[in-house]
């Protein structure tokens, strides 16, 4: 079964490649310059040309504060790029894996967001996040709408990678500590998305639409620091000896992001039967990972 990765040079498309390829999936990696999904064409030729049974949109625009100024980049990418995904996928009738954000939400709610929260974005970001998948619900029934957040992993850039940096670094660290959300493992998102495709293929029940996946539990960015510090620690030498809690006021950005962005994943534990792993575990995991490489060099 081919399975077409969209941004494949990503986290979560790294990841995907390497447990799709392990699991037996025919894996067709795609992204720039290969292909650009703003460009209806070439999305079209991709899956002419090679008529995968799956795709799996992991592209996006994701530099949030650069956003509110490549306004424009932002919502081609987020938004029409998605809408493109959705109107070919349709035409050759391709089910689509969209991955979103929690960035959707304005994070005013004090417990986690499910599925039908109305969506609120603060950012430029979020807002094109959003408007992509309403690109997606409008065009393609066959879709499968996957928010996640707090991303990290072993490939590309992301904050365990800044902190490890910055630990080597700097005695002291401040870190925003009132800003609420779920770190999620790269690795443990693909595995649930190729648990989502195994589930279609086998099923001839499936609930389409939109779903949670992030690491069970809610932390800040302080302590999700801390933590990755204090596990890192056990590899390498850490200089830092404080990492100082501030709040967002004393640490101001381009975007606004949301206080609160924790996800209720109970739908897809229903509907797909995956479960979550604690984020500390799955840290522990990258951690390793991460360290080890950093030794070896």
């Amino acid at each position: 079964m081919k399975i077409l990765v969209i941004g494949s040079k990503g986290q979560l498309g790294h990841e995907l490649l390497i447990q799709g390829n392990n699991s037996g999936y025919e894996i067709l990696p795609a992204d720039l310059p290969e292909l650009d999904i703003t460009d209806k064409t070439q999305v079209k030729h991709w899956l002419e040309k090679f008529r995968p049974s799956f795709v799996v949109n992991s592209a996006a625009y994701t530099n949030v504060d650069k956003a509110e100024t490549e306004i424009d980049l932002a919502f081609a990418v987020n938004r029409d790029g998605p809408a493109n995904l959705a109107e070919i996928c349709a035409l050759f009738k391709v089910p689509l894996i969209h991955i979103s954000t929690d960035f959707v939400f304005d994070g005013k709610k004090k417990s986690p967001y499910i599925e039908s929260d109305p969506a609120s974005p603060l950012s430029i970001y979020g807002k094109s996040k959003q408007e992509g998948d309403n690109e997606v619900r409008a065009r393609l029934k066959n879709h499968i709408i996957l928010r996640t957040a707090w991303l990290y992993g072993v490939h590309g850039h992301n904050f365990v990678k800044t902190m490890l940096r910055l630990g080597k670094e700097k005695e002291v660290i401040n870190v925003v500590a009132d800003q609420f959300g779920s770190p999620t493992s790269a690795a443990d998102l693909a595995a649930a998305v190729l648990q989502i495709i195994s589930r279609i293929k086998y099923s001839g029940d499936i609930n389409w639409g939109t779903y949670h996946y992030c690491g069970h539990g809610i932390t800040t960015w302080h302590k999700f620091a801390e933590e990755i510090l204090n596990l890192a620690k056990h590899y390498i030498p850490i200089k830092t000896t404080n990492v100082k809690p501030i709040s967002t006021a004393e640490y101001p950005t381009k975007a606004v992001r949301p206080p609160f962005s924790a996800l209720d994943c109970g739908l897809i534990k229903k509907n797909f039967e995956i479960s979550l792993k604690p984020w500390q575990d799955s840290l522990k995991t990258v951690i390793r990972q991460l360290c080890q490489k950093e030794t070896e060099k």
